[in-house]
């Protein structure tokens, strides 16, 4: 898991009263049938507890779920220390198991920082029932951080369900399923704590970040697990955790299924994921004295640092401190916002944009490019 910012009374007492019980109908003859309505009634209102509603919830949830979360061992190249190359590198992680809306099989979803450099043959998946598969196939999405394992079985395989992430509302109950420090199949809980976060630091390669945040608590070694509501489908995969030590505090990171099934989606029929881009450097702080020097009455929107010659954004005629406001009728609410919107549009797409210049409003038409043919030319944290 990677860091950012650097788990016999009661007993005596149930035995004792339920003997005692057993001995009332012999000791009191004709009250054995008031004891037995009293206990009755005793379970009814136990069944009806909503306490007990709730953990029953959870236990259905888990156990619908547990089957299809797996538990991945990975094998990568040794790391040069100095002028000596150090021994191979073992990763540990989790994944689940889903099935395709454009390719028949079975597929493991899991981090691609789990699996990544890894060849097929060195990646191990363990199932719950105990059954070891190496996959077939790795197809990786770097930017996303996802990784897709492609296993092929004779017989069926148990799978879990992408649900819809766009559901998953601040303060929903969710479970997290994953390996902590290789634990295999521990089940945490909690809430949704927040969405749309991306002001998150994990490396130069992920650019492609809206994850929902969550207090269920995930430590090293749940990367690539599932992140499961209350109806049993995964609406997000864990990746990260917010700790100053690498073990849980309460603040974790998933990506959203909506995202997860777009990039497996592409990943699985064309092999690569296709990504729109601008051709701009957005600033990565945009704070009220900014704002109130541009003329703006509040914080919104990704401001413009620098523009670069003969992409999309220099042809729309963007400019350096513009703030780009809206794409279409979508209103930005930062330049991570911005980025992500950009990168799902079609290559070759028209659109008009709403930008704050010179203490006004302006309309800019912007031809989406292509980010896959332009990324050698910019850095990882330009749009």
């Amino acid at each position: 898991m990677k860091r950012i910012f650097v788990p016999c009374a009661v007993g005596a007492a149930l035995l004792f009263a339920l003997g005692f019980a057993a001995q009332m109908p012999m000791q009191i003859g004709s009250q054995a049938v008031a004891q037995t309505r009293v206990i009755t009634v005793q379970n009814a209102n136990t069944a009806s507890d909503p306490l007990v509603t709730l953990s029953d919830r959870y236990e259905s949830v888990a156990n619908k779920v547990m089957p299809a979360v797996v538990s991945i061992e990975a094998i990568k190249p040794p790391k040069l220390v100095g002028a000596k190359s150090s021994k191979p590198v073992e990763e540990s992680g989790s994944g689940v198991i889903v099935k395709s809306d454009v390719k028949t099989g079975f597929y493991v979803i899991t981090n691609n920082h789990v699996v990544s450099q890894s060849k097929p043959e060195q990646i191990t998946v363990q199932l719950q029932d105990g059954r070891v598969f190496r996959p077939t196939a790795v197809a990786a999405d770097p930017e996303s951080d996802l990784a897709i394992l492609t296993l092929e079985s004779p017989q069926a395989l148990p799978t879990a369900t992408l649900g819809n992430s766009d559901n998953a509302r601040v303060g929903r109950l969710v479970l997290a399923i994953g390996s902590p420090f290789g634990l295999s199949q521990s089940v945490t809980h909690g809430i949704i704590s927040a969405r749309d976060r991306g002001q998150v630091t994990l490396g130069n390669s992920i650019r492609i970040k809206e994850f929902l945040q969550t207090d269920a608590a995930i430590n090293p070694g749940s990367s690539g697990g599932p992140l499961v509501d209350m109806t049993g489908e995964v609406i997000g995969i864990n990746t990260a955790i917010a700790s100053h030590n690498g073990s849980n505090s309460g603040v974790a990171f998933s990506i959203p299924s909506n995202l997860v099934r777009k990039v497996m989606n592409q990943l699985l029929q064309q092999g690569t994921v296709q990504r729109g881009y601008l051709g701009m450097q957005l600033a990565l702080v945009f704070d009220p004295n900014e704002a109130m020097r541009l003329g703006m009455d509040r914080v919104r929107g990704a401001l413009v640092e620098k523009v670069f010659a003969g992409t999309p954004a220099a042809d729309a005629g963007l400019a350096v401190s513009d703030v780009i406001l809206q794409i279409e009728n979508i209103p930005i609410r930062n330049e991570n916002h911005l980025i992500n919107l950009i990168s799902g549009l079609t290559p070759g797409q028209r659109v008009r944009m709403q930008v704050w210049r010179n203490r006004d409003n302006s309309s800019l038409d912007a031809v989406i490019g292509d980010w896959a043919k332009a990324q050698s030319r910019f850095r990882t944290d330009e749009q």
